[in-house]
């Protein structure tokens, strides 16, 4: 199974991509693993928030494939522990799912289009956080559920 994490936008606090090649670098001993970052959008300071949110639901839906299994990471998602999270990492493997992509909105979130496409909804947490460290964030919380799945003992109870 391929693990994807979609986002809108680059990186470009220095700190938060160093963190993140990190772990996309211990992912590599586990589970094929990438970050797919899609440009801003041109001229998204002259459109208000629905329009800019209809322009990067087109940008993603072109990412995604009809056989992907998609999870937005959205504030009203679902919301696990760590060890939670591993066992539903490990779900979508046995259940033979090829791609799960896990995508990151913009500013203002995702518009209706994206949310009609995705199978799921993912919470990191009830706090808000930028685009950037949740690209961090949830790196580092896929690595963790690889140690946890195989019985390492990078996570502790």
């Amino acid at each position: 199974m391929d693990l994807e994490l979609l986002t809108v936008g680059k990186t470009h606090i220095k700190f938060v991509e160093e963190g993140i090649a990190e772990y996309t670098r211990r992912l590599k001993h586990y589970i094929p693993y990438s970050i797919k970052s899609l440009p801003d959008i041109r001229n998204a300071a002259k459109m208000d928030a629905a329009r800019q949110k209809e322009a990067e639901g087109e940008k993603i839906l072109e990412c995604i494939s009809n056989g992907d299994y998609v999870i937005l990471l959205d504030e009203r998602g679902r919301q696990y522990t760590s060890i939670e999270f591993s066992s539903f990492i490990e779900k979508q493997m046995i259940a033979g799912r090829k791609k799960v992509i896990f995508v990151v909105g913009g500013p203002y979130g995702f518009s209706q289009a994206v949310y009609d496409r995705a199978d799921s909804l993912l919470s990191l947490s009830k706090m808000t956080f930028n685009h950037e460290m949740v690209r961090l964030f949830f790196t580092e919380q896929v690595y963790r559920a690889m140690t946890i799945l195989r019985g390492e003992p990078y996570h502790h109870e």
